[in-house]
């Protein structure tokens, strides 16, 4: 069996992680076949957003599969370029719109999966935390970043008890966007998709780099975007935009 499915949805590309038996847990080969889906949508220009979520109803992802890494597989430690993509993905670094579309619970390195997704739709059955500190680890995987999604005190609650939290405590806070009936959550992040990928794709990878970098690092977002004002206001599409308002009628974007 296929760790890890990819289906075209239109501009969408649909990435599932395929091993419900192990509630998704991440491998060092499932990890890469992450990276070089991200390559993927990178590359192809005909892709304008991923979706990414899980097989089974059981979990999202379980994180780190701990079978694994208690017999010593290196977990993510490799330099190749589909790892460098996975690492990019948790640091919410890939250029291509990202929805997460938790079907089920995610935890450890499931949760910062959702966290380099730039909108996440939640099972009203999922929960969410960072149990590493009870395996005498702690979140790596860019959790710790988790006080920039949700207030710090959740964030510190969280990754010190290792406690979980509900789909309906993650939508208070600000983390997941939306909780559906779980039959309902891949249709609830397409629908997110489509209208995402209906923009301007120069645009679009523009605002996802600096309302991130924004609130990490202002001083690198004011200069970004100087940087990004020149190519994108000079764009080819910046002009469709305005000549599609002009003649009343849905531009057509060629992401330059």
């Amino acid at each position: 069996m296929t760790d890890l499915l990819l289906e075209r949805s239109g501009a969408i590309l649909v990435v599932r992680l395929n091993r419900p038996e192990s509630r998704n847990a991440l491998t060092p080969d499932l990890l890469r076949s992450i990276g070089a889906a991200m390559i993927e949508a990178e590359t192809d220009p005909s892709i304008r957003a991923v979706v990414l979520t899980g097989s089974g109803d059981r979990a999202f992802c379980a994180g780190m599969d701990l079978r694994a890494f208690a017999g010593g597989e290196s977990m993510g430690a490799n330099g190749d370029e589909a790892t460098a993509a996975f690492h990019r993905l948790l640091a919410g670094s890939v250029s291509v719109p990202l929805i997460g579309a938790a079907n089920g619970t995610a935890i450890g390195g499931g949760l910062e999966l959702l966290l380099g997704c730039d909108v996440i739709v939640a099972s009203e059955l999922a929960k969410f935390g960072f149990p590493e500190v009870r395996r005498g680890l702690f979140p790596a995987g860019g959790g710790t970043s988790i006080g920039t999604r949700i207030p710090l005190s959740v964030a510190l609650e969280m990754t010190l008890t290792g406690d979980l939290i509900d789909a309906n405590r993650a939508h208070d806070l600000g983390l997941v966007n939306a909780v559906t009936a779980p039959h309902q959550v891949l249709a609830g992040a397409l629908e997110f998709a489509e209208r995402i990928a209906a923009n301007a794709p120069l645009g679009l990878a523009a605002v996802k780099e600096l309302v991130r970098l924004t609130v990490t690092d202002p001083a690198h977002a004011e200069e970004r975007k100087q940087e990004w004002r020149r190519v994108v206001f000079s764009s080819e599409d910046a002009r469709e935009g305005a000549v599609a308002f002009v003649e009343k009628r849905d531009p057509v974007w060629r992401g330059r």
